[in-house]
């Protein structure tokens, strides 16, 4: 079943720890959204990143805003770096 991407987000940072917020992570992650740890929050690339390299890309994206208005939000030349991409999702 396919759930709204505001109840995979609803999901993801009200049942921490549990099966279920794993599934919503695996399920964002099929929707190309990334986990960006530093921010502990979810991006997903709004065009094609302007630049790319092996430690970043940089581009427009758009983030889900869960601290101040459980929205979506653009953020233009935004710096990526890989290293805060969370690649396994843990329970």
């Amino acid at each position: 079943d396919r759930f709204e991407t505001d109840t995979l987000f609803f999901v993801f940072y009200y049942q921490q720890g549990t099966y279920q917020q794993y599934l919503a992570a695996r399920a964002l992650k099929r929707q190309s959204w990334r986990y960006h740890k530093k921010y502990m929050t979810w991006f997903q690339r709004h065009e094609e990143p302007a630049t790319t390299t092996e430690e970043f890309e940089q581009g427009t994206y758009v983030y889900f805003d869960y601290e101040t208005g459980w929205c979506q939000r653009i953020k233009s030349g935004f710096t990526f770096e890989y290293s805060y991409l969370e690649d396994e999702v843990s329970i």
